[in-house]
């Protein structure tokens, strides 16, 4: 896989191990929470992914557009499928999001390469 995306995959998960170790019950559940509310329900997981990345490319975080990506790989979304929730967040956020989908792009590019 690519230096780019086993760099942030280490640290996430290096940080969220640091995270949990301490007792604190409210971001246990937290986390929890998050997990639990990614499964299949009323809406598929990769439907659910499709709208947490278009959030997190509206509200501009690339640690979360970063996460979504690698779950929408795993789900071996599409390319084109992925290019359709980038429109749609640079519709919904406007041109502000265009640097952040220009990052996803790169890190989409990054997780296709490790098919490879």
């Amino acid at each position: 896989m690519s230096e780019l995306v086993n760099e942030f995959d280490a640290y996430r998960a290096k940080m969220n191990d640091r995270i949990l170790s301490e007792d604190n019950l409210v971001l246990k559940r937290f986390w929890s929470l998050d997990n639990q509310a990614y499964a299949d329900g009323a809406l598929t997981t990769k439907t659910k992914e499709f709208l947490g990345l278009v959030a997190s490319m509206v509200l501009r975080c690339d640690d979360c557009i970063k996460y979504h990506l690698g779950k929408c790989y795993e789900l071996q979304c599409t390319t084109a499928e992925i290019y359709e929730v980038f429109a749609i967040a640079n519709l919904v956020g406007g041109s502000i999001v265009i640097p952040h989908t220009r990052r996803a792009a790169e890190f989409w590019d990054a997780l296709q390469e490790s098919k490879k």
